[in-house]
């Protein structure tokens, strides 16, 4: 398929683009992912996650790695402790009411929400039905903190390509990027963007206008992007040296949410002496 193709610079301090990812352990990608873009520009859009993709799941994607990049480990550690009570906390676990009244006796003039319970964890969990009352319980009451870890990407920068025969439907998500009805991230919400997102709007291949368009500027201090980065382009499938890969999103819909296999191919690209040089707000 030939026809435009829109370029989208991700670049920010932190990104993370997940694969699996658990409570627990959060992992990223080594690179953007098209499910990641395409949730990307839909929020742009202002669609709901219900909504079909359309053809936002129908352009063929690329993303070249200018500064792939530093994996980093963020270690959690989360829950336990003592919070304040809160009314829900009472509403819900009429043995909270009970033991915080005397609490509050003891402490007049102090406003609500400034009390807590001795070894009671402030977030129910595990609501159960108490067999006396009838009522609904916490049957944890404390807990102890939960491990968790998640990993980003520092210091990357990526462009991902977008092609399609529409120019107009692509030139529409080129100006939603830069003017978004909804809030926008690198793959999760800790990560927003920094800077100009839409890039330039050339005819041609996802090949050609990466071979044609220079490296973003660089980032940090003392940085030195490949002269030859790595880009990831997607394929026909059962082309020669092409992967599959599980991120082609089929819908967003939090109650469905699926995706699909398409295929991809991992290349050197070399950068045209003339290429087109980025203006960008970094």
């Amino acid at each position: 398929m030939t026809g435009h193709v829109l370029l989208v610079r991700l670049a920010a301090p932190l990104q993370s683009w997940g694969v699996v990812s658990r409570f627990s352990r959060r992992d990223t990608h080594s690179r953007p992912t098209k499910s990641g873009v395409i949730g990307l520009c839909a929020a742009a859009l202002g669609h709901d996650r219900s909504e079909e993709l359309g053809e936002l799941a129908a352009v063929r994607f690329g993303v070249r790695a200018d500064q792939p990049g530093t994996p980093v480990r963020d270690y959690h550690v989360v829950g336990a402790g003592r919070y304040p009570v809160r009314p829900r906390d009472i509403i819900t676990d009429y043995r909270r009411a009970a033991a915080l009244s005397v609490g509050m006796a003891n402490t007049e003039g102090t406003s609500f929400g400034h009390h807590d319970l001795a070894d009671w964890y402030g977030a129910p969990k595990y609501i159960v039905t108490d067999p006396d009352s009838g009522a609904l319980v916490s049957k944890q009451l404390s807990r102890g903190a939960l491990v968790t870890e998640r990993w980003y990407l520092a210091d990357a920068a990526f462009v991902a390509a977008l092609q399609h025969p529409d120019r107009a439907f692509l030139e529409m998500v080129a100006a939603a990027l830069e003017s978004p009805k909804r809030l926008l991230w690198l793959g999760r919400k800790s990560c927003p963007p920094s800077g100009t997102l839409a890039g330039p709007l050339s005819s041609g291949t996802v090949e050609d206008v990466f071979r044609s368009t220079a490296l973003l500027p660089s980032q940090s201090v003392g940085a030195r992007p490949s002269p030859r980065p790595w880009a990831w382009i997607e394929a026909a499938p059962g082309a020669p040296a092409a992967a599959p890969v599980q991120d082609q999103p089929v819908t967003f819909d939090e109650d469905r949410r699926a995706h699909t296999t398409r295929w991809e191919t991992r290349t050197r690209v070399t950068i045209a002496e003339n290429a087109t040089e980025w203006d960008v707000i970094p």
